[in-house]
């Protein structure tokens, strides 16, 4: 049997364009920046999209040229240089092999904006299209914030998104990619993708897939992908932090045959995500009140109260240094506390002249737009640890994975040890907390940021879990952030939006790829 060649790469970023924080080449350094053989042997044993490509081509024989792994964390848009820096390595790579190859398959996010277009994943395809033509077939990976792009649809043959939120699925994922892609190179099936959109800044619970309505859209969508013609559907909730046209939930369809009937599955799932869009699963408490709920929280219940800032984030694109939760968790006069992260480089600074043990006077938090989340904290405390930051994930989500806040100290106020880090990542590990002297397995209160990550890690240690909005970038009111370029009417901005209207001006929502 001939040796079938495939070419892989990693190339993440979820973009929140109102952040003012420009993702550069450092940002993706700052997560690993990996070439080639690099990549392979740090991430082919743990639950990355790489991983599974690997697991495919163990399975069946191939030959791979991986490229590069680079997965920034979410933050503003990405520069040109660092663009073009990341996808000129891809397309040389496509360019030198042009001839050789059986196939490509892609580890992408699917909600990347460059500061030159609107559409990072549809530009790298549209760019590779041009080196290998329109037949060899390419198979990517989506995060299901996606944003999905017609231009995603035309230009790769394959798309599969992630089914879990907490994603801890990835592995999976991409060898379900790499199955298709092999039946595809072997000219057994014809896969195109087809997409179904609904005019909404996202799924109204963010896609979680743990509880709620979304678990009963997996079900279906696991049981039409056993349905002749049918090798993918994806559900994506879609990142709604982004003032672009292509933005909102979307469901896809990889498949090949009656195109209509596939279609008409996916209206109908998507139409159940309008119906829904009034529902949520969580109460988001003001910091008020979740730090009322923290002080009266007690001490015989097992395991800690999990507060979780929503609205700061960093895995959605905040700036992490929002204060408010922390300053209500200080006037509560919560004890037995910790809090993490507080993104705060200067601070980290001034506290690494000093000794842990030094009492000093530090200005926290609240140094990048205090608009959002809060002011400065003009704070007395006592420093504990100094250290580089360095951990290596335990949790479903990125055990094994070698990570890091870049310098960090850890300082207590009052009755609350604090994480203070100068690397912007959000909590989704106890080894975020533990390598740092902190359990969160034994503390009373637990505040972190993040949205529905960290319910891997958390929840299973958890005796009670409640949500904030700080008011911080990654707010849930969407009123406050200037949206200019999202097309009009869109919920939740325009509640009075005709949907029959809409959906008779845009061909139901459904968007199937030329010549399929």
């Amino acid at each position: 049997m001939t040796t079938l060649h495939i070419l892989t790469a990693e190339f993440l970023h979820e973009t929140n364009t109102f952040c003012k924080l420009p993702t550069t080449l450092q940002g993706f350094s700052e997560r690993g920046l990996l070439f080639g053989q690099q990549a392979i042997e740090a991430r082919r044993d743990n639950n990355t999209e790489l991983a599974g490509f690997l697991d495919a081509a163990d399975a069946y024989n191939w030959r791979v040229t991986h490229v590069l792994s680079a997965h920034a964390q979410p933050g503003g848009p990405v520069t040109r240089a660092a663009f073009e820096e990341l996808v000129a390595p891809i397309v040389a790579a496509a360019l030198q092999h042009k001839g050789q190859l059986d196939g490509i398959l892609l580890g992408l996010h699917g909600a990347m904006v460059p500061d030159f277009c609107d559409d990072g994943e549809g530009e790298l395809l549209r760019r590779l299209r041009a080196q290998v033509g329109p037949d060899l077939p390419i198979g990517i990976t989506l995060d299901p914030h996606a944003n999905v792009s017609r231009t995603m649809c035309d230009l790769a043959n394959i798309i599969v998104s992630f089914k879990t939120y907490p994603h801890t699925d990835m592995r999976a994922t991409a060898r379900h990619a790499g199955d298709i892609l092999q039946r595809t190179m072997l000219g057994e099936i014809r896969p195109v993708t087809l997409r179904v959109a609904r005019p909404m800044l996202e799924e109204a619970n963010g896609g979680r897939t743990d509880i709620g309505p979304m678990t009963g859209r997996l079900a279906r969508a696991r049981a039409y992908e056993k349905e002749p013609d049918v090798f993918a559907v994806s559900i994506n909730g879609a990142f709604p932090n982004a003032d672009i046209a292509e933005v909102g939930p979307t469901v896809l369809v990889t498949a090949q045959g009656d195109m209509a009937r596939h279609a008409a599955f996916a209206v109908d799932m998507a139409d159940d995500i309008w119906a829904c869009r009034h529902d949520t699963l969580n109460r988001y408490h003001t910091v008020t009140q979740a730090a009322a709920l923290c002080k009266a929280y007690s001490s015989d219940r097992p395991g800690p109260i999990i507060v979780a800032d929503y609205a700061d984030n960093p895995g959605a694109g905040t700036y992490g240094d929002a204060t408010s939760l922390l300053a209500a968790l200080l006037d509560a006069q919560v004890q037995d506390a910790c809090f993490g992260p507080m993104v705060d480089p200067q601070t980290v600074t001034q506290l690494a002249q000093h000794q842990p043990g030094d009492s000093l006077s530090i200005q926290l938090g609240g140094k990048t737009d205090p608009r959002f989340g809060g002011a400065p904290l003009a704070l007395t405390c006592t420093l504990v640890s100094l250290s580089q930051g360095d951990y290596v994930g335990s949790g479903a989500m990125i055990g094994g994975l070698h990570r890091s806040w870049g310098p960090t100290a850890v300082v207590r106020v009052e009755g609350i040890e604090i994480l203070v880090v100068s690397i912007r990542a959000q909590i989704l590990d106890l080894q975020q907390f533990k390598a740092f002297g902190i359990d969160p397995e034994k503390k009373r209160i637990v505040a972190l940021k993040s949205m529905q990550h960290f319910r891997a890690a958390f929840e299973p240690i958890a005796g009670e879990v409640i949500v904030c909005d700080s008011g911080a970038l990654g707010t849930l009111d969407y009123a406050v952030l200037p949206f200019s370029k999202v097309p009009r009417p869109i919920f939740p901005l325009d509640r009075d939006l005709d949907i029959a209207d809409w959906l008779g001006r845009n061909n139901n929502g459904v968007y199937i790829p030329l010549g399929s």
